[in-house]
Parts: structure tokens; sequence; C-alpha cells
């Protein structure tokens, strides 16, 4: 096994090394390595080598016994720029007497190719005198590759990590900005409430109050009147109680319709198929639209309060939609239920808006359809093109029974 390598130098030589039992014991140790082994003489040429390290350089060992190793394997950098020999840390390390080992540059084989490397270079000492040095390399290209197969998963990684950062980011801002919206609506319609509240259930009291003290005082005076001026008074107050009691019909009319848009009674005690209808027939009323319904819910299921409640919302967001931006003149509303689905289609004829519109950060209204679909299980479709109206389409999965 040992027949193709040279001499061992002097350096290497223990005690009774000398002798061929010793030799042919070193030469198995050798060869039983799957490391690569070879040593250089104070020239930097190989005074032996092993059939593994000579394998990976692509030789045959007596091919590279007094080759110069540094101009044999390790002549060139990466990126194939000259690597000089007083540069080479192998040699450095015999020339200074300091080992090294080193993991980060290469060794080139016999056809030009090359494999990442990791050599360590020991040098040999005999008498106190540096006579060479041994080497041992391994080949750590698949490490290399796992390296950087692992770099580069850590990579893709930080920037999933980063993107699903910006991701959330953004989510949170909307929300944080949908937030500020649902506040703002919701003053905004506690505003109005109140104004309805003052300006006419209050000028209805006001004007009963005042009414009733008017009674108060004509009724004080009634003894005091001639029969017939009595007579007459007494028609002047009846007059008077039949216009209170229309002030009173007045504001208990005024009661229901802010209660209704509160939370429509109607979705209480008719449920949310009848609420569907009372809100779209009212709507295309209010706003002067053609409306063409159709309603197929024979095979629906109840709903529990909150869903219906949501679905209710989302519809209402979509006619306040129309009639907010749309300019239409017809309305197309199709409602199916089943015991597994519920679907909602509203489409107009109007002015229509870019696909961008929709998904403006501003667009609190279609967020939060969006929010409350999500939360339904749902989605909420919209197509739009400018000129041609615009479909919201809301599909509802329900769980099975």
């Amino acid at each position: 096994m040992f027949a193709e390598t040279a001499p061992l130098p002097a350096p290497l030589h223990l005690p009774g090394a000398d002798q061929p039992v010793w030799r042919d014991k070193l030469s198995q140790l050798l060869e039983s390595t799957g490391e690569g082994i070879f040593g250089i003489d104070m020239d930097g040429c190989c005074t032996f080598i092993n059939r593994a390290g000579a394998e990976q350089l692509g030789f045959a060992p007596g091919e590279v016994l007094g080759k110069n190793m540094h101009e044999l394997a390790h002549h060139s950098h990466a990126d194939g720029a000259h690597y000089p020999e007083h540069l080479c840390p192998i040699f450095n390390a015999f020339r200074m007497a300091l080992p090294c080992r080193i993991d980060t540059e290469l060794f080139w084989r016999r056809d030009g190719s090359a494999f990442a490397v990791e050599y360590s270079s020991y040098p040999i000492v005999d008498g106190g005198v540096v006579q060479g040095a041994v080497v041992t390399f391994v080949d750590i290209s698949a490490r290399k590759r796992a390296e950087e197969a692992l770099r580069h998963a850590n990579d893709v990684l930080e920037q999933r990590v980063s993107e699903r950062t910006q991701a959330l980011s953004e989510a949170l801002q909307q929300l944080r900005e949908l937030s500020a919206y649902t506040h703002t609506v919701r003053e905004e319609e506690r505003t109005r409430i109140a104004r309805e509240v003052h300006d006419e259930l209050g000028s209805l009291l006001v004007a009963l109050k005042m009414d009733v003290g008017w009674l108060d005082k004509r009724l004080g005076e009634q003894q005091q009147r001639e029969p017939v001026e009595a007579q007459a008074m007494r028609d002047t107050m009846r007059h008077k109680c039949q216009n209170m009691g229309r002030l009173i019909e007045a504001a208990v009319d005024n009661v229901g319709r802010i209660i209704t848009d509160l939370r429509p009674s109607i979705l209480d005690h008719q449920g949310l198929w009848a609420a569907l209808d009372w809100q779209a027939h009212e709507f295309v009323q209010s706003a002067e639209l053609e409306l063409d319904w159709q309603m197929d819910v024979e095979q629906a299921v109840p709903l529990p309060e909150p869903s219906a409640m949501a679905i209710f919302r989302i519809f209402q967001e979509m006619l306040s939609n129309v009639g907010r931006h749309a300019q239409a003149s017809h309305l197309a509303v199709t409602i199916l239920a089943t015991a597994g689905e519920i679907s909602i289609r509203v489409q107009d004829n109007g002015k229509g808006a870019a696909a961008a519109a929709f998904e403006a950060a501003n667009a609190y209204g279609v967020m939060g359809m969006r929010e409350r679909a999500r939360h339904l299980g749902g989605s909420l479709e919209i197509s739009s093109q400018i000129g041609h109206g615009s479909l919201f389409h809301l599909r509802i999965q329900l769980p099975k029974q």
C-alpha cells in the first residue's frame, strides 16, 4: 500500500521508525484515513502523500512526489487570481514554525476544477531545526454548500419575516385607521341623533309644554266666563287637544324612526330576510332608483343574532356606497340562501370606479365590510369598471349543522 510514496523525511522518524515494521504500520495508518495527508520539504516539494490525498487532487501518489505542492494544488484564489507562494499559510507554517488551520480557501485538481478545503499545516522539527511540514486536508464542498443553503434559507426567512412584519405593521395601521374611522362614524351618528332629538323631539315637546300651560291657564278661567264664552273656550281647547294629539303622534313617529336607525325592529320581529327586503325597498324609494329584486331563502337556516346583524350592516353599507358614489339609476339585488351558503349580490349601473379605489387605505367602508365578512368566515368580492357600474358580492359559507 505504501509502495507509491517516497521515503519519509528524517523529522518524522520515531525511535525505531527506521525498522521495516514501524514503516509498515505508519504506511497503513496513512492509507487508512479518508483525509488527505502529505509532507513537504523546505522548498515546498512533496516528500510523501497518501492515496486519499492524491485521489482528491486527481493524481496517483507517484505523480505528486517531488512536485511543489503550492504550484500543484494551491496556486490560485477562488476568483482565479494568482496566489503568491510567500503568502501561503501552509508554507509560512513551517518557515515561521507556526501551525495553522484554514477553512476558507480552495485546492485545485488536476483537471483545473477547484474544491473548498479545510487544511492544517504543522512544522516538522528535528533537533530544534524545522525540516518541513505535514499537511492534512479534507474536501468540505458539501459542508460549504450546506452552509450556503442554510444562509440562503436564513436570508429567505429573514426576508419573509421582514415582509410579514411590514404587512403586520400595515395591517395594524389600517386597523388603527379603521378604528378611528369607526369612532368618527359613531360620533357623527350620535351627533345626528342628538340633533334630531333636539330639533324635532325637542321642539315638539316644547310645543306640547306650552299647550299644556295654555290649557291649564284657560281651565282656571272657565268659572269666570259666561256660558256662551265658556262653550266657545271648550271648543277652542278641544281643537288645542287635537293639535296636541298630532304633535304626540309626530313625536312617536320620530322616536320610532330614530330607533329604527339604531336597530331596525323588523330584524328582531321578522328576521334577517324581511329586514333586507325592507331596507332595499326603503333605500330605492328614498334614492329614486329602479329595483330588480330577487330573493330565494326557502332553504335558509336560522342565523345567530350577531351574524344576522353583521350581514344586515354589510348590506346597509353596500346600499350606502351606491347612494354616496354610484350616481346610478338602477339597482339589482339578488339574495340566495341555503343550509350551507349565503350569497348577496348588489349591482348598480352607476359610474363605477377603478379597482384601486376599493383597495385604498382610506376606503374605510369597504374595509369595514370585508372585516365583518371575514369575521363571519366569508368574503366580499368587488368588481367595477369606470362607466359600467359596480358589483358587490358577499359570500358566506355556513358551518354544517
